[in-house]
């Protein structure tokens, strides 16, 4: 039977904690989020997230620079708050309108880069080092965790020994590359798969997990998807009044064993894990 990965109810328990850990800290901390232009998706995920962190006591300042905004501007605003004792989580909402991304992100501090896409960071978490790790891939990690939960690893048959499940990763570098860390921690045979690869299909369907991550509705259908695979789908896409993610979900429904829905899975799950990584911030500024 396929089992929905509710990526709301887990957060919210998430939220929960961190909410008790904030109650327990002398002084709360704080999250600053630059939001540059007026795409109506920024600003809904903006608006979640402050939702998420009022909740759980975590201070919220948004800043909103319109389209052509220069970027030295934004670094600048990025440099007060690097200083600001009161700010301990920084967030840039990608992506940008024209200013280049990788600049603007390295002019955080890499211990209040809370999205973890500083490359100290990205550095600190290829070699084994404590850093502050992607929360989207916080997210999904702990969505397949809550798959093995009620679908324990396979096991060689007389042996007891779990088999190395593969993971294929359908995205960019700059998405796959935290998964792949985190995958390989826990001794899978990870791919990065691009989704104009010939061999798309094939590479999915002996994938014991498969995530998605492209922005293109109805990318994976349930013959390229392996039986009883747990497929996280990550893609965001508004069609009308709706968003549906790149996974058509009637197909595959008959074949996974696990499948996180959109909305309602990956995207609740970044939002409580982004909580947790301003709350993992703050400690790290008080202990480096």
């Amino acid at each position: 039977m396929l089992h929905l990965l509710d990526g709301r109810a887990i957060g919210a328990r998430i939220r929960e904690k961190v909410k008790a850990r904030v109650a327990a800290m002398a002084v709360s901390p704080g999250l600053a989020v630059i939001l540059v232009g007026d795409d109506p998706a920024s600003h809904l995920y903006d608006a979640l997230k402050k939702k998420a962190c009022e909740e759980a006591g975590i201070r919220f300042e948004l800043f909103l620079y319109p389209n052509d905004e220069p970027e030295q501007s934004l670094i600048a605003k990025i440099e007060e708050l690097n200083a600001r004792h009161d700010v301990t989580g920084i967030l840039v909402q990608l992506p940008l309108p024209t200013q280049n991304a990788d600049r603007v992100i390295a002019a955080i501090r890499p211990d209040k880069d809370v999205d973890g896409f500083h490359q100290e960071n990205l550095k600190a978490l290829r070699e084994g080092r404590p850093g502050i790790v992607s929360a989207l891939a916080l997210g999904i990690m702990k969505l397949v965790d809550e798959a093995k939960r009620v679908s324990p690893p396979h096991r060689e048959e007389g042996s007891g020994v779990v088999v190395a499940p593969r993971v294929a990763i359908v995205g960019s570098n700059l998405f796959a590359e935290p998964l792949r860390h985190l995958f390989a921690e826990q001794h899978a045979d990870v791919e990065r798969v691009d989704p104009k690869d010939d061999d798309l299909a094939a590479k999915t369907k002996t994938a014991d997990v498969l995530v998605v991550a492209v922005g293109k509705p109805g990318l994976i259908v349930g013959s390229m998807v392996k039986p009883g695979a747990t497929v996280i789908d990550v893609g965001t896409t508004r069609m009308g009044k709706r968003i549906v993610g790149d996974v058509d979900a009637e197909s595959v429904s008959s074949v996974a064993g696990a499948l996180s829905p959109v909305p309602g899975g990956a995207g609740p799950m970044t939002v409580a894990m982004l909580t947790l990584n301003v709350l993992k911030a703050a400690e790290l500024q008080k202990n480096p």
